[in-house]
């Protein structure tokens, strides 16, 4: 019984000094790879006299280990973070949402790292609001301001894009948007109609309330969510609950006419 025992006792000894051994290595492999991934970006910065120019560099060259080394360069030179990210993106577009998401993950500044990744490269704003606002979804609303006064012409694109990974904060991401730059009102109304045909109330009323110290704005929705085929009985009652007059009602009725 007693052998039984000790074989028992000196097998469990046995894995337990494999798995440490195994975790030891695995931490020294770490511990390389951090090292010389640390290296690698300190030499190329000095070759390259700017870390905007070594991280273009890098990516270009070594798009496998981009994720690593932005990593990496943003701990090395946070106060360059600016320039890093615009370097990555500029360099490589399709890197726009892992850049983002590794960057948010630093607690640098969100709207900050939203502004710089639109400025990049604007084609990729989608991915640069749904990736910050997956990461930092309490910073939902400011995303979406900073978003659309950046990028002002892909207002509809960036509140299609945030309303379908959070449909429940439509109301929120219209509020917003159109609170940043009142006149994108009718092009994100559009988006959403067409991308969310069952929340016409919510969507209507709501851009219809936010536009209001903009009357030709509110005619312009109007007009819009008639479009996009909304029921003229329901438009009307969404739009009076919004704010509008029966007068701006059948002033966007007939222009459409």
């Amino acid at each position: 019984m007693n052998y039984k025992k000790m074989a028992c006792s000196t097998v469990l000894l046995s894995a337990l000094i494999h798995a440490n051994l195994a975790n030891a290595i695995e931490s020294n492999e770490e511990q390389r790879d951090t090292s010389l991934t640390i290296a690698f970006v300190q030499n190329q910065v000095a070759q390259n006299m700017s870390i905007s120019r070594a991280i273009k560099s890098i990516v270009r060259h070594y798009p496998q280990e981009a994720a690593s080394v932005i990593d990496t360069a943003l701990d090395l030179y946070p106060e360059q973070y600016k320039q890093i990210i615009h370097a990555a993106i500029s360099a490589q577009p399709t890197l726009t949402q892992e850049v983002v998401t590794i960057a948010l993950g630093k607690g640098l500044n969100c709207t900050s790292i939203v502004e710089t990744a639109i400025n990049a490269d604007p084609s990729y704003v989608d991915f640069v609001v749904t990736a910050a606002a997956n990461s930092t979804p309490n910073e939902l609303d400011e995303i979406v301001r900073i978003a659309v006064v950046t990028e002002p012409d892909s207002a509809d694109y960036i509140v299609q894009s945030l309303a379908r990974e959070h449909p429940s904060k439509i109301v929120e991401i219209l509020t917003s948007a159109i609170g940043a730059v009142p006149l994108v009102g009718e092009y994100v109304v559009e988006a959403l109609l067409a991308a969310f045909p069952n929340n016409a109330e919510q969507v209507v009323t709501t851009a219809v309330r936010e536009s209001a110290a903009q009357r030709e704005q509110v005619k312009k929705i109007i007009e819009t969510a008639q479009n996009s085929g909304v029921a003229l009985d329901q438009l009307e009652i969404y739009a009076t609950n919004g704010g509008a007059t029966a007068e701006e009602f059948a002033q966007a009725l007939d222009k459409k006419n």
